[in-house]
């Protein structure tokens, strides 16, 4: 990376850390019962995500929950205990889509769990991530109606920037690109069946190159069973890898919409890329 860091020397690197719900709109959005061997998901809700707050609150940092509408019409007091604790609730699909939508329904989605949220936190959602990574060239278009800052569903860049989705001078939104492989605990948990000490050293290479060149770190978890890190061993990777990460200078950990709220601030530093 050749061109200048947009942050400045007191902010060394930027931390986010981005937990996805996950709960069983996983397997009912594809027609699964979320029973037996197919009742992860609902690991989240019971165990995954207590345990995170417990694990968040012993660092004192703050997350950003990016949660499927379904799973807050079926864990509602878990939705309500997240924002209570001062994190971010964010929006993740309906049914964690992971089939290819038609403009009007992927609006009537969007809109719908953006009210189911906002009404159980009773404050704007600000933020979106795709489930399954499916975007269209509409998204970001009904995203910014409905008052989103930001979304963190591109895999393109690795800082924020400026994404142009349209011709008029608002038709902007700040992207946080998240990495869904190397700092992902699903492709380590579900594919590769990596040992959680391997994943803690994995994630503390990235750290110390991102630490040393761009200076910015989005991790994405699952508090699940099977291949999220709900379980405690699991759980205490990632609390792990913050300890590390809290022992350098100048580490920063924001939730997503007040980093999003930065980048606004400072959107003359961010480099800008058209979608148009």
């Amino acid at each position: 990376m050749t061109t200048p860091s947009p942050f400045p020397d007191s902010m060394r690197c930027v931390v986010l850390i981005g937990i996805d719900f996950d709960g069983p709109s996983h397997e009912v959005g594809r027609g699964i019962a979320p029973l037996g061997k197919e009742s992860c998901g609902r690991y989240s809700a019971r165990c995954g995500i207590p345990r995170h707050l417990e694990m968040l609150a012993r660092h004192g940092v703050p997350a950003t929950f990016f949660v499927p509408g379904y799973d807050a019409q079926q864990h509602p007091q878990v939705v309500q205990e997240i924002d209570r604790c001062g994190h971010e609730v964010a929006a993740h699909g309906y049914l964690h889509e992971a089939w290819n939508l038609e403009s009007a329904e992927e609006e009537q989605l969007l809109k719908k769990t953006d009210a189911i949220l906002r009404e159980l936190i009773n404050k704007p959602v600000l933020g979106w991530r795709s489930p399954s990574g499916r975007k269209s060239d509409a998204t970001l278009g009904v995203l910014k109606s409905m008052g989103y800052i930001y979304d963190s569903s591109e895999k393109d860049f690795d800082r924020p920037y400026v994404a142009r989705f349209g011709k008029g001078p608002d038709d902007t939104i700040i992207e946080l690109p998240n990495n869904a492989y190397s700092l992902d605990d699903f492709p380590f948990y579900k594919f590769s069946y990596t040992p959680p000490s391997e994943v803690l050293v994995q994630w503390r290479a990235e750290f110390d190159s991102i630490y040393r060149s761009d200076r910015f770190f989005v991790l994405s978890v699952h508090p699940r069973s099977g291949w999220g890190s709900g379980t405690p061993s699991h759980t205490k990777v990632m609390s792990d890898i913050i300890t590390y990460m809290k022992g350098h200078d100048g580490v920063q950990f924001f939730d997503s919409r007040t980093f999003a709220k930065w980048c606004i601030a400072n959107s003359s530093k961010l480099e800008e890329l058209s979608y148009v």
